[in-house]
């Protein structure tokens, strides 16, 4: 028996204007953990059984027994990626237990079509701040990536209770006007630029958002007080972490200030804060070890 240990960062993405398009991957990780030729005690829960099937199918390498384990330390359903770090930690072992058939950007485009949309699924396997597209070129979804420098801190308000990626969905109009589409173009236009010159300051004023925050805000009805509290406590600005329920406030000064005004904003005890930085490494794949 081998086994493998894949270390797999978090993400917040959107960062408000930016649906479904922008991301950043968080110094918060999972590691999942692959041992091959041993018979699970139980059977796969679905999000493991579907990404090992797609997996031996893409790759046409014969499919084996194997077991695995998470080591968890990003919170569920709070739009923090949690399930792009299962899908690519168990992708990335079995392609590894199989000798590495499958490039990165390769396995990244399979967790891509398990995901239904990249934001997530980008900065976790790269790092850095990742900006993706709907189209594609050869059967993988474009994107582009940029280093995150160690100036930003992402403060982190993580209430108590979760929002399905498919419900935060069901919410969101299926029209919007021109003028805040334009105004969103905008607005994710200067995130990009201001993360692609590491010039940060111009961040301040750009999260702006009215395709999905609007609508997914009655999901969470103290985010505007959070989002103005981080505000006024110096942050460049905060939004919706992902379909929530995490907030995240972007400040260069002050993370222990601003996570505390949040806080207060929230005004409930049943909720954590968390301090981190960005991540440029990415996924990381251990070396085997027979087991």
């Amino acid at each position: 028996m081998q086994q493998v240990t894949v270390r797999v960062p978090a993400s917040t993405s959107n960062l408000g204007p930016g649906f479904d398009c922008l991301g950043v991957a968080l110094r918060i990780y999972n590691s999942v953990t692959v041992t091959s030729g041993r018979l699970p005690e139980q059977p796969h829960p679905h999000i493991v059984s579907q990404a090992a099937g797609r997996f031996f199918k893409r790759s046409r390498r014969r499919a084996f027994p194997f077991s695995f384990s998470i080591l968890e330390k990003i919170p569920r359903s709070r739009g923090l990626g949690s399930s792009a770090t299962i899908r690519l930690g168990i992708l990335y072992a079995l392609n590894r237990l199989s000798g590495d058939p499958l490039d990165p950007v390769m396995v990244f485009q399979l967790c891509v079509d398990l995901e239904g949309h990249p934001d997530n699924a980008a900065p976790a396997s790269f790092g850095g701040f990742t900006v993706v597209s709907g189209s594609t070129r050869r059967g993988v979804t474009v994107f582009q990536r940029v280093k995150v420098s160690a100036g930003p801190y992402f403060v982190l308000l993580i209430p108590d209770f979760e929002i399905t990626t498919s419900l935060a969905r069901r919410i969101l109009p299926a029209k919007i006007s021109r003028l805040a589409a334009i105004e969103n173009c905008a607005n994710a236009c200067t995130i990009t630029a201001a993360f692609a010159s590491k010039d940060y300051e111009k961040l301040r004023g750009a999260f702006a958002d009215h395709v999905h925050q609007p609508f997914r805000g009655k999901l969470i009805p103290f985010l505007p007080r959070v989002i103005a509290g981080a505000e006024k406590a110096g942050a460049l600005g905060a939004f919706l972490s992902g379909s929530g329920s995490t907030i995240c406030a972007i400040t260069l000064q002050h993370p222990g200030r601003v996570a505390a005004a949040m806080k207060r904003a929230a005004r409930s005890s049943s909720l954590c804060t968390i301090i981190t930085r960005a991540d440029n490494q990415g996924t990381y794949v251990g070396p085997i070890t027979d087991y």
